[in-house]
């Protein structure tokens, strides 16, 4: 059963925000090393919500897949690399989320394992999901003009948490937000009419991308804050209800 972290952190002055931005390349290494760990990414975001091709010097995130839980949290809250993170941050939140259904690739590979459970329960609440895209680049236009109406789209009661995120600016996109419901996330993602809904139909149509996953997650754990908001109300699951596994995941992009 692997477990999926995403860690994000903000910061505040230059040297900061300058330190943050050589860890992109200096981070490799230590990440490398930390035990257990199965797959990382260090990740830029956009300005704003982070849903913009300009990106936010002031923000970074760092996902990372682990063997279980208890490993997870040794090595996000105990280890020097993500302290040195936290230390120089403003702030500072960790989601600890456990797959449940998984379509695509990122880099190749399906980096999130899916446990098997003969009896499933109900459908995770709320529901994480996570997309990563490479973009074409004759289609780089076609993607990044539908962000900004798609950005007003996601000031909604539905999102809990919601941040934009990348490897390589406007070429690798990662979205992840944690949402109240399936229902509400597949309004926002299919529903007709609405700029989201109409982009998502063109990225599959127009084949905007060459690489694309998208993954949906039970929240199995929190600590910290973002935007000055706590994220202890998002502890509303434990490993012991697992949810379905055998759920068609549609793209949402």
């Amino acid at each position: 059963m692997s477990i999926v972290s995403i860690s994000c952190f903000r910061f505040g002055t230059l040297g900061s925000r300058l330190w943050a931005f050589s860890q992109m390349q200096f981070a490799h290494k230590s990440m490398r090393k930390l035990p257990e760990i199965e797959f990382y990414k260090l990740l830029g975001s956009g300005s704003g919500e982070g849903f913009t091709p300009i990106p936010n010097f002031g923000v970074y995130a760092i996902l990372a897949v682990w063997p279980n839980l208890d490993q997870a949290r040794c090595q996000v809250e105990g280890n020097t690399i993500f302290e040195a993170y936290r230390k120089r941050s403003v702030e500072a939140a960790n989601i600890y989320l456990k797959p449940y259904n998984v379509r695509g690739k990122w880099d190749g590979k399906n980096p999130f394992e899916v446990t098997r459970d003969e009896n499933p329960g109900p459908a995770p609440e709320p529901i994480g999901v996570i997309t990563r895209a490479t973009i074409k680049s004759n289609s780089l236009f076609s993607f990044w003009k539908n962000a900004p109406a798609i950005s007003k789209e996601t000031v909604n009661d539905d999102i809990i948490f919601k941040i934009g995120i990348g490897e390589v600016p406007w070429f690798h996109q990662v979205t992840f937000s944690i949402w109240t419901d399936k229902s509400a996330m597949m309004r926002f993602a299919y529903a007709n009419g609405t700029c989201h809904g109409r982009a998502a139909k063109d990225a599959i149509n127009k084949k905007w991308f060459s690489e694309e996953l998208f993954a949906r997650f039970s929240v199995v754990g929190t600590n910290g804050s973002w935007n000055r908001k706590s994220l202890d109300h998002l502890r509303t699951l434990n490993l012991q209800n697992p949810a379905p596994t055998q759920e068609f995941v549609e793209p949402i992009h």
